[in-house]
């Protein structure tokens, strides 16, 4: 069997071709350093976020004819009480936004759950829980994060989501979030 060498020069076989696949998980399963950044001003302080995930997606999930709905204290009780339902996925962080919602999510044991079950059951249980009478555009958009730098990139824009959309001057003030607020 081959052998190679990953970007932290640990040896790998070739059966783990992709990066994230590796059995040292790469930046990913390491301590993430992020920016506490307010928009539009650089960044003096750091956060250090853990996640032990060796595989984690972005997710985006929006509203039928982007029908603001989503950003209220009924729609997060929603979102928590449907996420603390999943079996096979784990939400590692959320923004939920007036017409979709932003998810950071990797699978709890199985690296092949499948997606589709995670924004299906998301979906219909917070639909149910809120008694909707909107409905969600069918499927959802997913990225599968394969680096360091990609789950950065991806935290860095779920937080300014609202402060992009004017909703408030700094991320921290957006009341409709979930996981941000660990520190170390």
């Amino acid at each position: 069997m081959k052998r190679r060498l990953c970007k932290l020069n640990d040896v790998h076989s070739e059966a783990a071709p992709r990066i994230y696949d590796c059995a040292c998980k790469n930046a990913v399963g390491r301590a993430l350093r992020l920016p506490n950044l307010s928009y539009g001003s650089p960044s003096t302080n750091s956060r250090v976020v853990r996640w032990e995930q060796s595989v984690i997606y972005f997710v985006t999930i929006c509203v039928a004819n982007r029908k603001p709905v989503l950003a209220n204290k009924a729609a997060l009780k929603a979102f928590n009480i449907a996420t603390a339902k999943l079996q096979e996925w784990r939400v590692l962080a959320a923004m939920l936004m007036p017409d979709h919602l932003h998810a950071v999510v990797s699978p709890r044991k199985d690296r092949d759950a499948k997606l589709g079950n995670f924004s299906g059951a998301l979906k219909r249980w917070m639909r149910e829980e809120l008694n909707a009478s909107w409905k969600w555009q069918p499927g959802c958009f997913d990225r599968l994060l394969r680096s360091d730098e990609s789950l950065h990139e991806k935290w860095i824009y779920v937080q300014e989501n609202p402060v992009r959309a004017g909703f408030v001057r700094d991320w921290k003030d957006w009341p409709y979030r979930v996981g941000f607020d660990e520190e170390e």
